[in-house]
């Protein structure tokens, strides 16, 4: 059984166990969170597929932690003009482990 979820602008497709990494969620670390924009839900082979999410399907996980990413470097440039940028960015992250998903 898995089901897709979307959170923080992004589509994830999870399964109950998986770890993941999300958008900063806010809340507590240890504290259960509940998924409810879930877009598709596979019970062996049945499709549930939402318009745009499927009633009363339900993904629960537990957040074990809150991170930052890795650092990206944004560099701009024009050329002949002497104008350079650096700039860097780290997302902040939470990281999640599905305990079920609800259908």
């Amino acid at each position: 059984m898995y089901a897709v979820l979307e959170t923080g602008g992004k589509q994830y497709r999870v399964a109950a166990g998986d770890k993941l990494e999300v958008e900063r969620l806010g809340v507590e670390v240890g504290q259960p969170v509940t998924f409810d924009r879930v877009l598709l839900v596979n019970r062996d082979g049945q499709l549930s597929v939402g318009a745009p999410t499927v009633s009363g399907a339900k993904v629960v996980a537990d957040v074990l932690e809150h991170k930052r990413g890795e650092k990206d470097i944004i560099w701009k440039m024009k050329r002949r003009k002497g104008y350079h940028k650096k700039q860097g960015h780290r997302q902040e992250l939470t990281v999640v482990q599905v305990k079920e998903i609800q259908s």
